[in-house]
């Protein structure tokens, strides 16, 4: 088996959607089936590409020019399948990325079994939106996206402790606030068959990115621990420095207790 580092670079460096994400499966098998072997394999390193690869579609806009549609309406579900499909595309670029771009840095065997896990499920939800713009005739890559997905990685790209701030703690968490609201959208769909699959895919993914935040938060303690400072401090200091924007309630305070962050974390930060 190839270092874990590289297999991430392959991932990084691969294109096609569907390609990318089964490429993050077929290399998180092979590591969790090592590990569950008992076996350490190696890291290695790896110089990953400061941008990953992308299809060529979806249109890349501003935040500010992607089109707004009315959620009610089954273009709007459409909409809002492919920006979540959009998001978790990126998602698994990000934890391929962390382990790439940190392969070097001092951290237990955990750290890497955590993200390649994340990567893994991340790649899992983007099929299952996919899938889902396919039972309503669509695809990923039919609709512009956000353009700003990466912003967070570049800016981060030599600090760790700000990578898990601001990408699983502040980005991920919001995922948190806002996907009960998708569900209850989908769910007044319900005689839609295509909203019903959504739904389902969406219970999936909501239930699974509390373990993503989890990780952010647990790797975030670990570091400040390791350099004795304080976690809260640290926090605020961070994403202060690299998310632009304050934070946007309102907040779903027991699922981001849950993954080990405590209101007094973020709503300082609130806007």
């Amino acid at each position: 088996m190839k270092p874990l580092a590289e297999m991430a670079d392959e991932v990084l460096r691969t294109a096609n959607a569907r390609g990318k994400t089964a490429l993050s499966r077929r290399y998180a098998a092979d590591w969790q089936a090592a590990r569950a072997a008992g076996d350490v394999p190696e890291i290695g390193k790896a110089s990953p590409p400061d941008q990953p690869a992308r299809p060529e579609t979806p249109e890349l806009l501003d935040p500010r020019n992607v089109p707004r549609r009315k959620p009610g309406t089954p273009a709007g579900r459409m909409a809002i399948l492919h920006a979540v499909a959009h998001i978790e595309l990126n998602a698994v670029d990000l934890h391929w990325d962390i382990i790439a771009r940190f392969s070097e840095t001092r951290l237990p065997i955990g750290f890497f079994d955590d993200w390649v896990k994340a990567a893994d499920e991340e790649s899992k939800h983007f099929n299952l939106m996919a899938d889902c713009l396919e039972v309503m005739g669509s695809h990923y890559g039919a609709l512009p996206a956000h353009a700003g997905m990466w912003r967070a990685a570049e800016d981060t790209a030599d600090d760790l402790m700000g990578r898990l701030a601001v990408v699983p703690m502040v980005l991920e968490a919001r995922g948190l606030d806002v996907t009960p609201s998708m569900i209850a959208t989908f769910e007044k769909a319900k005689d839609d068959p295509a909203a019903r699959q959504a739904v389902d895919a969406l219970h999936v993914i909501y239930a699974e990115e509390v373990h993503h935040v989890a990780y952010g938060s647990k790797w975030f303690h670990f570091l400040c621990g390791r350099h004795d400072t304080d976690p809260k401090e640290a926090f605020h200091t961070l994403v202060q420095r690299y998310f632009h924007g304050s934070l946007k309630p309102p907040f779903n305070e027991e699922k981001r207790a849950e993954a080990g962050i405590p209101p007094d974390f973020y709503w300082p930060l609130a806007g």
